[in-house]
Parts: structure tokens; C-alpha cells; sequence
């Protein structure tokens, strides 16, 4: 196993950062590899907004359930889909855009997400410790107001940055076996092997928590997605432009 593999397999979400603020030009080089990541068509479809003013981050802490590492953290970006940027650049070319397609949504939302997750080796690389804050989504409007995104552009995620303070365990992921398929689509062995898995998010769990979490990957599975959530995301999606036609 080479260094690259060695380092995308110890990956930690870090919650705990020391009080050392991430200089421009550290957090220009982690973009800027961010940016280097595969876009459809050469779209690029992303925007990153580093969010400096306290007040902001505290509010933006809030929203987010009391996220306070959003606060503390060496630097705080916010990840956004901009298909904006992409109207404008037509209207240059003496064109127009169809807004409210479905698959620009998509092109613009998987941009984002890999652009992040080069970023996020790259910080890795450097020593540093990252947190994806998916909870920007809780009050997506509020978020949007703050940092006064234009139409045609949606806050996907958050990300902190910074020293880490902690060093928790790696989480275990699902076997390779589960997820990797030969040909079609088949499911004939997942449930013991997920079973398995079971037992080992369960131990997981009571050596992180010295066993006062006894929970499993199915159960919280089972809890995330029964009933609705998040539903306000779809009407939001479609005042911002993104109207999924």
C-alpha cells in the first residue's frame, strides 16, 4: 500500500482544533487542489466562500445544532454549487442559459463534491484535520442570506479546517466486498456480511465511548431515514433557480 492509500484510509472527521489560524496562502494551495478535481463538461461549477467574521460563524454554529468547532476552527469554507457564475460566463459569450434543469443541478452538486474531497486530501496531506458540516442544510435561506449568495447558487456544505486537537479512531466503512459488484447488481451475501459489519461498528462505538454507545450501523441507518428530512430543501432548491425540470 502506497502513501497516497495509506493516507486516504486514515481518514478522521476532527471536531477538536487548536487556536491556530490557517494563513491565505495555506488555504489558497488546499483550494486550488480542490480545483483540479474532475468537472463535467469544464463547467467548474463551484464556489468557496471562507468565512472569516466571528459573528458569522457563531450564527452559522447555531444553525447547525451547535457545531462549535465551526468557530474554532483554523479556517471555515462554505461549498456552494454556482451555476451563476455559469449564466454569466454564457451571457460573455452573446448566449443564454436554461435555468432550473435537473442535471445542472447535478453537474453543478457533484462539482462541488469532488472539488471538496480533493481539497480535504490535500489539507490531510499537509497534517491538517477537516470536518464536513452537511447541517448548513438545516436553514439553507438563513446561510444563503449570510453570505449573500445570488440566485442560481445553494450552500451544499461546510467545511472546518485546521490543527487537530484529538486522535480519534478510524471510523470502519462497510466491507469492499458489500460495495464492490461483479457485472450486476447482486445482494445475495449482504446481509451477513453487513451483519458482521454490525459487530464491529458496535465495538467501534464502545472503545470510543468508553461503552456508553452500543449502537450499530443498521439501527442508526434505520433511524436516519425513517420519516422526512430536511423537506424544506426542495422548495428552496427551486427559489434559488434550481428548479429540476
Amino acid at each position: 500500500m502506497n502513501d497516497v492509500h495509506q493516507l486516504l484510509r486514515s481518514h478522521r472527521s476532527i471536531r477538536k482544533f487548536t487556536d491556530e489560524t490557517l494563513t491565505d496562502e495555506t488555504v489558497a494551495e488546499i483550494v486550488k487542489s480542490g480545483l483540479c478535481a474532475a468537472t463535467s463538461s469544464n463547467l467548474q461549477a463551484t464556489t468557496v466562500i471562507r468565512v472569516r467574521n466571528p459573528e458569522v460563524r457563531a450564527r452559522i454554529a447555531e444553525l447547525t445544532g451547535g457545531q462549535r468547532y465551526i468557530e474554532t476552527a483554523g479556517a471555515f469554507l462554505v461549498w456552494c454549487a454556482d451555476m451563476h457564475r455559469t449564466r454569466r460566463a454564457a451571457e460573455m459569450a452573446g448566449g443564454t442559459m436554461t435555468s432550473g434543469m435537473t442535471e445542472q443541478f447535478m453537474i453543478a452538486t457533484i462539482d462541488v463534491a469532488l472539488a471538496a474531497q480533493n481539497a480535504v486530501v490535500a489539507a490531510e496531506s499537509m497534517g491538517l484535520g477537516i470536518c464536513y458540516i452537511g447541517a448548513v442544510r438545516n436553514d439553507p435561506q438563513t446561510v444563503s442570506d449570510l453570505l449573500e449568495l445570488p440566485r442560481d447558487v445553494y450552500p451544499v456544505f461546510g467545511l472546518c479546517l485546521g490543527v487537530p486537537d484529538q486522535d480519534p479512531e478510524v471510523k470502519p466503512r462497510l466491507p469492499v466486498e458489500v460495495v464492490l459488484k461483479e457485472d450486476v447488481y447482486s445482494f445475495e451475501q449482504e446481509a451477513r456480511q453487513i451483519a458482521d459489519y454490525d459487530e464491529t461498528m458496535r465495538a467501534y462505538y464502545r472503545a470510543r465511548t468508553g461503552g456508553n454507545k452500543q449502537s450499530c450501523w443498521t439501527e442508526e441507518i434505520a433511524s436516519l431515514v425513517d420519516g422526512e428530512r430536511r423537506p424544506h430543501m426542495r422548495q428552496f432548491l427551486a427559489d434559488r433557480g434550481f428548479e429540476m425540470r
